[in-house]
């Protein structure tokens, strides 16, 4: 039997501001031996997520008996030299609370380009360098969280999510295992989220029409799904890591996936 109720895959986008609508926020919803659908904002489906409509639409989705597992594509932490040039405690709670602070890209009207020109929040008190990468970066060669403005870039999508990944995590509590900040093992009864990177899986199925922001999250959900019915999620739950990796992972993260180093 599968694991989990429904995978959802999210191609992100951090452009623009919270309350706007985007063309590149796409997301799409498997079921357990069902189909494959895009989710959208209205029934009509001529309207695009905003960031904050999609968050209250996954806390409401995810306070379902369902078991769910949520892959998004951004950065869920920093690497481990940001922490020590900042002075941070290496504790994701202690992270996302500070971040939130200093890029508040969650408020109205604030987008990440605001912050990182100084017009508001504290963003410049916690820079980083794009020269700084996370443990689970190298192995598939995925940009620094801080390499902004390149074809690509992750930098501005992780800016402008981690607000609403904290805020999941004040709202839903122990309902949400936050993989594998929480631990590598989820227990059988919660939904998960976690980190992901489409160009592992984008490329194994065939486009159909879709938009590249589409297929990235209709090629998540439905490698999510795959694996999940072919019973190979624990392997990505139990990544083969060395001891530094491991270790690091506890506060950077890992991009659900990568099985090594």
């Amino acid at each position: 039997m599968p694991r989990f109720d429904a995978c959802i895959g999210i191609d992100y986008s951090g452009a623009a501001t919270a309350g706007r609508g985007l063309t590149g926020l796409r997301v799409y919803e498997a079921t357990a031996g069902g189909p494959i659908t895009e989710i959208r904002p209205t029934p009509s489906g001529r309207q695009h997520w905003s960031r904050r409509a999609l968050a209250a639409w996954l806390e409401t989705r995810l306070l379902t008996d369902d078991r769910v597992l949520v892959g998004i594509d951004h950065g869920f932490a920093f690497p481990g030299a940001w922490f020590d040039a900042h002075g941070v405690a290496r504790d994701w709670d202690v992270f996302l609370d500070d971040f939130c602070r200093h890029w508040p890209t969650d408020q109205p009207d604030t987008p990440v380009e605001s912050i990182r020109r100084g017009e508001c929040g504290d963003g410049l008190a916690r820079l980083g360098n794009a020269r700084w990468r996370r443990h689970t970066e190298h192995p598939v060669g995925a940009k620094s969280v801080f390499h902004f403005d390149v074809p690509g870039s992750v930098a501005k999508s992780t800016h402008a999510g981690l607000p609403w990944i904290n805020r999941l995590r004040h709202r839903l509590g122990p309902r949400l295992h936050a993989w594998p900040f929480d631990g590598w093992s989820i227990p059988a009864d919660r939904s998960a989220i976690a980190e992901i990177y489409p160009s592992l899986w984008a490329a194994d199925y065939p486009r159909d029409g879709r938009t590249a922001d589409q297929q990235d999250a209709y090629s998540v959900a439905r490698a999510l799904q795959a694996a999940d019915q072919n019973h190979q999620l624990e392997a990505c739950f139990e990544p083969t890591l060395d001891a530094a990796a491991a270790a690091a992972a506890a506060y950077e993260g890992w991009i659900l996936g990568v099985t090594s180093v």
